[in-house]
């Protein structure tokens, strides 16, 4: 047998060829039928530490520089009495002996601001960043990795959830809500609308008092799709050309319960497999 009759499809040896897992096509009755095989993305290994860094990185570019004026603490009319008065050489404020300025006084600058010139952005290979990529899309078909990230996922339940693409279609969160009973992960959607509350802290000052639980990611062709799916508690609506590893692993914990459409899947397997970036 010649070396080349040995080789796959794709030019590799068959013994290291990539397994191709297989999924049911869930139609929008809420029935399984053919199977598809998925991307060789999601037969890569889950990559913890890879995933955590990917979406560190990520967070770190909305990070908001932020710093103390630079007069903090110094708008005082201060003077210093000299040596030998038998107190402490701290400055003072004019004609007093109330202590300013300094940053062992009330009200004087601090010691060690903060700069608005720290960079706080973490870099990532571009090797790394799609790697992380398939190792999140590879967490999504494990259920034990999305129980454990908090999912009510149902036993029997083939992993990641490819629907037909008259998905995308759904306009009403009716039709959402009636889809997704019919596959028992209604109580998913309870579980992060139940899972609201109050922040502990000043964030509450600051525009985030409240804390929501994340629950679905429906991955769609293009954008504007899945209009149904966008207001329902923790749901996330993202088409595949802006899919990230954020997206996928919320927080960096791999293992988001996720949908599909068919159409998303082929548009994910020419991202991933055609050299697209990630």
């Amino acid at each position: 047998m010649s070396d080349t009759s040995r080789r796959g499809a794709a030019g590799a040896p068959e013994e290291h060829a990539p397994t191709h897992h297989r999924v049911h096509l869930i139609s929008l009755k809420g029935t399984p039928g053919e199977t598809v095989p998925l991307p060789a993305a999601f037969s890569s290994p889950v990559r913890t530490d890879l995933i955590q860094r990917a979406v560190d990185a990520a967070r770190s570019h909305r990070r908001q520089p932020h710093g103390t004026s630079l007069t903090a603490g110094l708008r005082h009319s201060v003077e210093w009495s000299g040596k030998g008065k038998g107190v402490s050489r701290t400055p003072r404020l004019m004609n007093s002996m109330t202590g300013a300025q300094a940053p062992n006084t009330v009200g004087g600058r601090p010691a060690h601001p903060p700069r608005v010139d720290t960079i706080w952005t973490k870099k990532l290979n571009t090797k790394e960043r799609r790697l992380a990529f398939a190792a999140a899309l590879a967490a999504t078909r494990e259920a034990k990795l999305a129980r454990a990230r908090g999912h009510e996922v149902p036993e029997g339940l083939h992993l990641p959830v490819v629907f037909e693409s008259p998905v995308e279609e759904l306009k009403t969160a009716a039709e959402a809500r009636a889809l997704l009973t019919k596959l028992e992960l209604w109580s998913d959607i309870e579980r992060a609308s139940d899972g609201v509350h109050l922040r502990a802290g000043r964030g509450r000052r600051r525009g985030r008092a409240r804390r929501h639980p994340r629950s679905l990611l429906l991955v769609t062709s293009a954008p504007n799709k899945g209009l149904g799916f966008r207001n329902l508690p923790g749901v996330d609506v993202v088409p595949v050309g802006r899919l990230g590893t954020e997206d996928l692993a919320p927080g960096g914990t791999a293992g988001r319960l996720t949908l599909i459409s068919l159409a998303a899947l082929e548009g994910l397997r020419t991202r991933t497999e055609g050299g697209g970036e990630p």
